[in-house]
């Protein structure tokens, strides 16, 4: 039976404990976090970039298709998804789509760039495609490349950001688009996942809540750095990647730089990737919702925090 892809994605979203993905994040998701996000019934996703190459990416590939591939026993499962950086200075796209047609991720979502090549290749074998936008001029163009969903990346999120409220962008975007909507930007508990619903969003991203997790690729420092982090610990700023994204102030300093004095980074160039993951593995991505982050814990035991406050916020008038 060929199923649209709205009908692909509730016979996702049926089984998900909650409508939560937790964020590709640089630096933080891998095959562990990913995998503990599915278990816990949420959809983990992890940013292809993150493995340093196409062996290990491939080795992560194999180690989450054999984790979702278990038995359940009953048991309450999630999904997974793949992030790729579709930018036209990065050089590794081609050889990862061969690595998504091989493993084929349920989803995949597309950041900082158009999807278009990428449409291509997941829809051929019945993948859905979900654009990352973080404006409503972006997602008005990403949605005539034939995607499946967008993900509105609204101010406050962590890492790379947008200008605008999501309580402005996804009634905006619903105006002119019928897909799947993930909204992204300052969503941390279970009443917020709920809130992105009543809007008209189908997914909520949470990233900064889950770096501080056991499962996390985050260093110990990283970790420890989010748990401490207060209202003035955040800076906002486009010097490192050349889009605006949140860092944690504390980091940007122990790497030798002044944070109050950045220079601006004129257009994004991904084309030394590999170098710029080793220059900038100190500088550690956070958004605001890092000074609601008070303790390290398991995946599981967030998700569970989470899910019981999403389905409270359900049953309420």
């Amino acid at each position: 039976m060929n199923l649209n892809p709205r009908e692909k994605f509730q016979k996702i979203k049926q089984h998900l404990a909650a409508p939560a993905v937790v964020a590709p994040m640089f630096l933080v998701s891998g095959p562990e976090m990913v995998i503990a996000s599915y278990r816990a019934g949420l959809i983990g996703a992890f940013p292809a970039p993150n493995a340093r190459d196409l062996t290990i990416l491939d080795d992560w590939f194999q180690e989450i298709t054999a984790a979702v591939n278990e038995p359940t026993q009953g048991e309450t499962r999630g999904s997974w998804a793949l992030n790729l950086v579709v930018h036209r200075t990065y050089k590794r796209l081609q050889a990862e789509l061969e690595l998504v047609s091989k493993y084929q991720p349920p989803i995949v979502i597309t950041a900082l760039g158009s999807p278009r090549d990428v449409v291509e290749h997941v829809h051929a074998y019945g993948g859905l495609v979900i654009a990352d936008v973080n404006s409503i001029e972006y997602a008005a163009k990403a949605a005539k490349t034939g995607v499946d969903g967008l993900a509105l990346v609204s101010s406050g999120a962590g890492g790379h950001t947008g200008d605008i409220t999501g309580f402005t962008f996804i009634p905006a975007v619903r105006e002119f688009f019928d897909g799947i909507i993930i909204a992204a930007g300052g969503i941390f508990n279970g009443q917020g996942v709920r809130a992105a619903e009543v809007l008209g969003a189908d997914l909520a991203y949470m990233g900064t809540r889950f770096i501080a997790t056991h499962e996390s690729l985050a260093s110990d420092d990283y970790k420890a750095m989010v748990v401490a982090a207060g209202p003035k610990d955040l800076v906002l700023t486009n010097s490192f990647t050349g889009a605006n994204a949140y860092y944690l102030r504390g980091s940007i300093v122990a790497a030798g730089l002044d944070p109050d004095t950045l220079e601006p980074k004129a257009g994004m160039d991904l084309s030394s990737s590999e170098t710029d993951v080793k220059a900038w593995k100190d500088i550690w991505s956070a958004g605001p919702t890092a000074q609601s982050v008070h303790a390290i814990a398991s995946i599981g035991e967030v998700a569970a925090e989470i899910v019981s406050q999403y389905q409270a916020a359900r049953q309420t008038p």
